[in-house]
């Protein structure tokens, strides 16, 4: 990522050579964010073993005071905040240098499709080979719907992506009114929905808000959210007293991470209660990326932050398999108690829960690293062969178009089903969503503009 002006409140100060550097705050608040998200799910995550069954009861349904705590782990707002500037600079930069939308998107849409695949492809050949063996299919549909969770926020993503330049273009008309007024919908629609009960109207709200977050994105990098000094103060205080109004007066719980049993999830989808939250959230995030870039002027600190970026998609999308493959080995096995949930012991038993599936998702991922580094050479020495000349383009841009907007349909509506169904739902492989994810996949990678070559 490049920050297209040196000059702009938003852009680092550390510019290092001749041109432009990555935005060291940005890098550093994407790998919070991800870690945050991790620690929270390992630690609302306490599955139990009896009578050869696996349950999942909700931590925040027994720890109530927990829901409170919840506000500190909710951070998908800055992942929408921070993938807002990073796409403006990327798209206008694009843009600038005459490049196609179809590239720009398609290049994007690779980036999160790609190693999506290949968590997809493991999860389901997993699932698949569980069924033959016998596994239960109660036990097999608990373990499927964790480890795909986590899925729900790539096809919102993806959404945004391929919106991406008519949402700059209407900020570069607009400006803040664009995310404030989606922001005004997402609350209209959240209390429509809420009063007159036509539910799956509220799913526009993953759009309308997340929308008007990553919209927030593209205002903070160019200098737009921090030119009104008043503006972000303001904002955090109108925020935080409508958060309190609305938990107090209102029927909104206070937690940010769904509870079985609460009349209204605020996050599933995003409810005028989370808006507020985000009122606040945002402020304090631009408000510390000043003294973040200054801490991070260290070459060390900014090294490890460089290093965790760069796998920061990977422990998302994997960090949820050691916590499942950690209570199919630890609590049958007895390796681990399972005390009641908010007990003294169960309290003293979460860092020793933590630190194990922690290293379980290190060992992972290493494993991973080296198959991927294997498959690479291995490809590397079958592909030795003359260099290729070019000849022309075969392929149009309106059908790379039209493939690309089929592939990102498909993929998004398979992944949609994953999160919500998980990769086994009642205990046997997704058929359909499946079939639509390879799909999707493969009408994204052939929307490629092809060259036909001789040798």
């Amino acid at each position: 990522m490049q920050v297209l002006d040196p000059a702009s409140e938003s852009t680092p100060h550390d510019v290092v050579g001749e041109g432009p550097v990555r935005d060291r705050a940005v890098d550093f608040l994407r790998v919070l964010a991800i870690g945050l998200v991790v620690l929270g799910h390992w630690l609302v995550t306490s599955p139990t073993y009896h009578d050869g069954a696996f349950q999942a009861p909700s931590v925040l349904g027994t720890i109530r005071w927990g829901q409170w705590v919840t506000l500190a782990f909710q951070v998908m707002p800055v992942f929408f905040l921070v993938g807002g500037y990073a796409a403006a600079i990327s798209w206008a930069g694009h843009a600038r240098r005459g490049g196609s939308a179809v590239d720009w998107l398609r290049a994007r849409t690779m980036r999160l499709l790609l190693p999506t695949a290949a968590y997809v492809l493991l999860a389901l050949v997993a699932v698949a080979v569980c069924i033959a063996l016998g596994a239960l299919a109660g036990t097999l549909a608990l373990a499927g719907w964790a480890i795909a969770l986590q899925l729900w926020f790539l096809p919102v993503y993806l959404a945004l992506t391929a919106l991406t330049p008519v949402l700059h273009a209407a900020h570069q008309r607009w400006g803040l009114a664009v995310p404030a007024a989606m922001a005004v919908a997402g609350i209209a629609l959240d209390f429509i929905v809420i009063y007159a009960g036509p539910k799956p109207l509220g799913w526009l709200n993953y759009v309308l808000v997340w929308g008007a977050v990553y919209q927030v994105g593209f205002a903070w990098q160019d200098g737009t959210l921090t030119c009104n000094r008043r503006l972000l103060p303001t904002l955090a205080a109108v925020g935080a007293l409508t958060f309190a109004g609305l938990v107090v007066f209102g029927p909104f719980p206070p937690s940010l991470i769904g509870v079985p049993g609460d009349r209204v999830d605020n996050t599933a989808p995003p409810s005028a209660a989370l808006v507020a939250y985000i009122a606040v959230q945002i402020p304090v995030v631009v408000a510390a990326a000043p003294a973040i870039r200054h801490w991070l002027r260290s070459p060390g600190r900014w090294r490890a932050v460089s290093q965790a970026n760069a796998a920061v998609m990977g422990v998302y999308l994997w960090h949820m398999v050691p916590a499942a493959v950690g209570a199919l080995v630890f609590y049958p096995t007895g390796i681990l108690p399972q005390p009641t949930i908010g007990s003294a012991e169960w309290w003293e038993l979460r860092p020793v829960w933590i630190i194990a599936i922690g290293l379980l998702l290190a060992l992972l991922l290493w494993a991973l690293a080296q198959a991927t580094r294997l498959i690479g050479r291995r490809s590397g020495a079958r592909g030795s062969r003359p260099p290729a000349v070019e000849r022309h383009t075969s392929r149009p841009s309106s059908g790379r178009a039209t493939l690309l907007w089929i592939g990102i349909a498909l993929s998004g509506y398979a992944l949609y089903r994953f999160a919500v169904f998980g990769f086994a739902p009642d205990g046997k492989l997704p058929w359909t969503a499946a079939i639509c994810f390879a799909a999707g996949t493969a009408s994204a990678l052939l929307s490629a503009e092809r060259r036909r070559t001789s040798r």
